[in-house]
């Protein structure tokens, strides 16, 4: 199981990189198939509405046909097959139909491993153990930053994007062969995501999951680009390595949530806090959104640190989810995070757009304050939830 587990893991490295990537590639693209930055928005929430509309029928597949089977196929179609859609893009709409195609490749990884974890590990240790996972993964949020602008430097986009087509059907493969399912539950009872939607608790823990990952995923992986070359001038290597340090805190962020339910003996409170930093360097953005470079990627930073609460927000609705229903109750919550990011895209894009002729600061700075104000109202309603570590 274990040599399934880092192939899944390398699966998730390429769900993280795709998700980031549009950010370094977005003044090439803008000059070579005229993909403005409303474009790529919708292109990027495209890729996070389709991966979170896939959750449904992946947490059927888990529960009934296993991770093997369901993480290797769809990797195999989409991920490969919308990497070379994308290599030979030639409008932005090539660009969306790829993101789309490519959101259902990396749909299972992470659910796929969330899974095993589940029925595998002991309750306690899925926060850590889905933390872990969420930490090495997002090295494909390094990758997509300042290695992926040398890469386009050196030989395009569209070379590159061939080479992932080619890595994305070999952790396919790899998948395929090293991945074994876990037993089967056996139990009498039934159920249906229905079910899972009848449970009080997981109501109020869910407007917090829509819009804890919206921040940090989509600025990291759209609007950080369009906002540093527009505000401050920077070059696509330069908004790598921006990127870079963003990228980097979001991973330190993720390996700092992972033990910090059990040193507190809490879930809610560590979730809380958290997510009320992120808000507040939102709202720090927005006052001083164009003070200097330098605060801008500090605060960004901050953003992608605070804002990795994913896994223990997965932990404890996880906590509330019966043992026969797993798949389909971890899909869902990352229904409604990846989700969250997904209609964000789609609004942030249509802000940009609509504040676009009042001045270079105001599109960002209503970006970041409708971030600012979804994140607060998530963490009033979260305010009211049951704490659960069991």
């Amino acid at each position: 199981m274990q040599a399934g587990l880092v192939v899944l893991c390398l699966g998730y490295v390429l769900s993280q990189f795709f998700r980031a990537f549009l950010a370094v590639l977005s003044l090439d693209l803008e000059r070579d198939i005229g993909a403005t930055p409303e474009d790529l928005a919708f292109a990027s929430g495209l890729w996070f509405l389709v991966f979170a509309a896939m959750q449904i029928p992946v947490g059927w597949a888990l529960d009934k046909v296993g991770p093997r089977l369901t993480a290797a196929a769809l990797l195999l179609v989409g991920g490969a097959g919308g990497s070379a859609i994308f290599a030979v893009a030639t409008s932005p709409l090539h660009v969306s139909v790829a993101m789309g195609l490519i959101g259902v490749g990396c749909s299972p990884v992470l659910m796929a491993s969330y899974f095993i974890f589940a029925h595998e590990y002991p309750p306690a240790r899925f926060a850590t153990l889905a933390a872990v996972m969420l930490g090495v993964g997002s090295v494909g949020n390094l990758v997509a930053s300042y290695p992926t602008a040398l890469a386009v430097e050196w030989i395009g986009w569209r070379a590159t994007m061939v080479g992932l087509t080619v890595i994305s059907a070999a952790i396919a493969l790899g998948t395929w062969l090293s991945v074994r399912d876990p037993a089967k539950v056996g139990t009498e009872h039934k159920g249906t995501l229905l079910d899972l939607l009848k449970e009080p608790a997981l109501w109020l823990i869910m407007p917090l999951m829509l819009v804890a990952y919206a921040p940090s995923a989509a600025l990291r992986g759209l609007w950080a680009g369009p906002y540093l070359n527009d505000v401050f001038g920077l070059s696509t290597t330069q908004i790598g390595t921006a990127t870079l340090v963003m990228g980097s805190a979001m991973i330190v962020g993720t390996f700092v949530y992972g033990p910090l339910d059990r040193v507190f003996g809490t879930r809610k409170w560590v979730i809380l806090a958290g997510n009320v930093l992120s808000a507040v360097a939102l709202t720090l953005l927005c006052v001083w959104i164009d003070y200097a470079t330098w605060l801008s990627v500090l605060l960004l930073a901050v953003i992608g640190f605070a804002g990795t609460s994913f896994p223990v927000i997965m932990a404890h609705g996880r906590a509330f989810v019966p043992p026969h229903l797993v798949g389909r109750g971890v899909t869902l919550l990352n229904l409604f995070g990846i989700g969250g990011v997904g209609i964000a895209q789609f609004v942030t894009g249509r802000v940009h757009a609509a504040t676009a002729e009042n001045g270079t600061t105001a599109p960002y700075t209503a970006i970041f304050a409708f971030f600012a104000v979804t994140l607060a109202i998530g963490c009033v309603i979260y305010l009211f939830s049951r704490d659960n570590m069991d």
